[in-house]
Parts: structure tokens; C-alpha cells; sequence
């Protein structure tokens, strides 16, 4: 089970972090999507726990920051310089596994429920 945290109202240039607590499994690759209004999920950040292996979609490099931590099994997103389209609801997401689709959505088995961003202009 994947629990996510921190939703919240900023303003543009602020910063919000979310968790995603995870229990039950150990999942090896984790990743962040979001889901704007009336568009389709996308990835945001991707950790592999063992190689540390990091990727950011270019629309928050720079500005967004995926960590681990493994002996809490928690997952974060800390979420700097926020844009207004920024504003979504984000998804923590998992797989036991390595993978090399890691910005794809179907390749993560386990979901959090999701957690709203509001970023106001």
C-alpha cells in the first residue's frame, strides 16, 4: 500500500513536499506522475533504490528533488520555485523491480491514492 501526503495550496514561487509512505512491500523503483484537469498522467521523478538512479521529466528539473528514504520506506518529492502549471493531483507510484520504461505509467504496479497541488498565480 502506498500512502501519499502533502497537499496543499502555495503560491507561485513557493515550495511543498510530499511523502509517499509505503507498507507491506519493498518496492526497488518508485516514481512521482501528476494529473493536471482534462489531461492525461505524467511522469515527474523517478528514484531506483539500490543505484540510486534519478530522472526528472524537463518540466521540473531544476526545481524538483525525488529522495528516499529506505529504512522508513518513504518516498519524497520536495517541489521548489512551484509554477501555476504545476498545479495537478500527483501520484506516488512503485514496482518491485528495475526498469527502463521508467517514465511510463503502466509500468508501476502499486498506486497511491493521490494527493492535490494547487499552485495559485
Amino acid at each position: 500500500q502506498l500512502q501519499a501526503s502533502g497537499a496543499g495550496l502555495v503560491q507561485a514561487g513557493g515550495s511543498l513536499s510530499l511523502s509517499c509512505a509505503v507498507s507491506g512491500r519493498t518496492l526497488r523503483t518508485m516514481g512521482w506522475f501528476r494529473q493536471a484537469p482534462g489531461k492525461g498522467r505524467v511522469f515527474v521523478a523517478h528514484i531506483v533504490s539500490s543505484e540510486d538512479t534519478i530522472h526528472y521529466a524537463d518540466s521540473v528539473k531544476g526545481r524538483f528533488t525525488i529522495s528516499r528514504d529506505n529504512a522508513k520506506n518513504t518516498v519524497y518529492l520536495q517541489m521548489n520555485s512551484l509554477k501555476p502549471e504545476d498545479t495537478a493531483i500527483y501520484y506516488c507510484a512503485g514496482r518491485a523491480g528495475a526498469t527502463t520504461a521508467w517514465w511510463s505509467a503502466p509500468t508501476y504496479n502499486y498506486w497511491g491514492q493521490g494527493t492535490k497541488v494547487t499552485v495559485s498565480s
